[in-house]
């Protein structure tokens, strides 16, 4: 057993739950990082091994997703959404379900990360030039960004990872969780509008004029017929990622945006966190107390390929280390599991990221953006909706996985 490598690996995924080392600005990615150099630099990984720990498919799709999100985000899709949103006439119960709508429609088949980042401080000014409280709002934001992102494989970072890793269908996985992702939503409703009621019984403002962000409209209609090119190659038996990289290159050579812009605007962070990971926890994967740990979970009944087990497991790692690491934690010990379990994965461990501040970076985003708009959006406030929330959509999920047959109890 390499003592060392068992170390380096607890104490990264203790700094991913705590998020931060005390004393110092370092964030996750950058504790994954140090990670990395200290295997390098002990010689317990080599470059050689770290090249092979990365799995590049899923950087790359990753990565070409992040640049057709740019395309929308630079087309100024999403401020005109969240503009129109939140200018909308009616009840503050019907501006939060148009939030809802359409931050959950947008997550389904964008980055549900980007969604948050670009939406959010529009959202909260909105609200707040309404005269109502921001923080129901944002709620709902981000809870429909998780639920609605749960729907597809290309809807958040842990959904790409799994479907590369797993080899998973597009549309299977599609047919199975659009109906829990799409019940889900509802649910998010419900559970922020009986939570706090009290701040969505005052009446909006009425709308001032002022003037429409500033938008190109052929570039969101080439950026929607980008997203429609790429489910028809889903489809079709080039590997995922080559096509979602032909298809960000093309958006990349554009007379009107600027490629280096859109290039910036990809989550740099998030794929050095990726990768970081890739290399820590493939360190583990080859030490003898990994193959002891899966030889006791295999034993005791606690191997995520069931209902019983996946649920628990999918909540508390999830809220502790988020649910990125996680599942990245999760796939390097777990032996050959089928499509059922993955599909199973995905849903859950997205729903559970509603439970706490920390299930998500999506939560965490919206928390800085929210904070940087004027809007503290405390732990608390978090686990007053998120904590409902989660309990019954995940409910929902497992009953709808066991009786379609996706995975037994």
């Amino acid at each position: 057993m390499d003592s060392f490598v068992v170390t380096v690996f607890f104490l990264t995924y203790l700094g991913m739950a705590v998020g931060s080392v005390p004393g110092l600005r370092l964030d996750r990615t950058g504790i994954a990082l140090l990670a990395v150099v200290v295997l390098l630099v002990s010689g317990k990984v080599g470059v050689k091994a770290m090249g092979t720990s990365i799995d590049v498919p899923t950087l790359l799709l990753l990565f070409a997703l992040m640049i057709i999100s740019a395309q929308f985000q630079l087309a100024g899709v999403y401020g005109a959404v969240a503009e129109k949103v939140a200018d909308s006439p009616g009840s503050a119960r019907r501006l939060l379900a148009m939030v809802i709508a359409v931050s959950g429609g947008l997550s389904a088949v964008l980055a549900n990360d980007v969604v948050c980042f670009a939406m959010t401080p529009i959202i909260a000014e909105g609200i707040r030039r309404r005269g109502l409280d921001p923080r129901p709002y944002l709620l709902g934001l981000v809870g429909a960004a998780n639920a609605g992102s749960a729907a597809t494989l290309i809807g958040n970072p842990q959904n790409i990872l799994i479907g590369q890793v797993g080899g998973l269908d597009f549309w299977n996985f599609l047919a199975a969780c659009a109906v829990p992702s799409a019940v889900s939503l509802v649910v998010v409703y419900y559970c922020i509008a009986w939570i706090w009621r009290r701040e969505l019984d005052a009446a909006p403002k009425p709308v001032t004029a002022h003037p429409p962000p500033e938008g190109h409209r052929w570039q969101a209609v080439k950026g929607g017929i980008a997203l429609a090119i790429l489910a028809l190659l889903f489809a079709a038996p080039l590997p995922r990622e080559v096509g979602a990289m032909v298809i960000a290159v093309l958006l990349l050579t554009s007379r009107r945006m600027s490629s280096r812009e859109m290039i910036g605007l990809v989550d740099w962070h998030l794929l050095l966190l990726f990768a970081c990971l890739f290399v820590v926890t493939g360190a583990f994967a080859d030490t003898d107390m990994a193959r002891h740990w899966v030889n006791w979970l295999a034993e005791h009944g606690w191997f995520p390929d069931s209902l019983k087990a996946m649920l628990p497991v999918a909540l508390i790692a999830s809220n502790s280390i988020g649910n990125v690491p996680a599942v990245m934690l999760i796939l390097a010990v777990w032996p050959t599991p089928d499509p059922g379990a993955l599909t199973g994965l995905a849903l859950l461990s997205t729903l559970a990221g509603n439970f706490l501040l920390v299930g998500s970076m999506a939560n965490i985003i919206v928390a800085e953006r929210a904070a940087s708009a004027g809007t503290r959006l405390s732990f608390t406030d978090f686990a007053r909706a998120g904590i409902p929330v989660t309990l019954l959509t995940m409910a929902i999920a497992v009953v709808w996985l066991r009786l379609g047959g996706w995975m037994t109890w």
